[in-house]
């Protein structure tokens, strides 16, 4: 009976010096637990100029600002003016026809739905600096 109750004592003090060190307590990453992260960095998107592809697979930038663009399961605002015909009334580049190509290889009138949500690939251009030093040039300027 006495070593239950020396158990139980042991246990409420680790139980209690836990909470008390909880207000202490540090994340990965080095900010107190309760405490928010703090928001990251807006850079400001870079719009009408067209920057140059780094490789020749690379997804175009969009060389404007899609922050409110709705693009879900039923609506994408980039296709009211990227896709056929719609481009050449708004004077805008037409999306590749690869986009059109389901996974067997067939042409469908409508964009595959792989490659319906344009944002997970192409990303508007922006004024961010590079995380790491990089010297890394396009092909086309060597």
């Amino acid at each position: 009976m006495k070593t239950k109750i020396i158990g139980i004592a042991i246990a409420l003090a680790v139980a209690f010096g836990a909470v008390a060190n909880a207000a202490d307590m540090k994340g990965l990453r080095s900010s107190a637990a309760n405490e928010p992260d703090a928001a990251p960095p807006i850079h400001k998107v870079i719009e009408g100029v067209k920057l140059e592809r780094a490789y020749r697979q690379q997804p175009p930038l969009v060389p404007h600002n899609t922050d409110k663009y709705e693009i879900d399961v039923k609506v994408n605002q980039c296709l009211r003016c990227h896709e056929w015909p719609y481009s050449d009334q708004e004077k805008a580049p037409k999306i590749s026809d690869l986009h059109y190509i389901d996974g067997n290889g067939m042409r469908r009138d409508n964009v595959n739905g792989n490659r319906y949500f344009c944002k997970q690939c192409h990303v508007p251009q922006n004024d961010a600096k590079p995380l790491v030093e990089n010297h890394f040039q396009p092909a086309s300027a060597r």
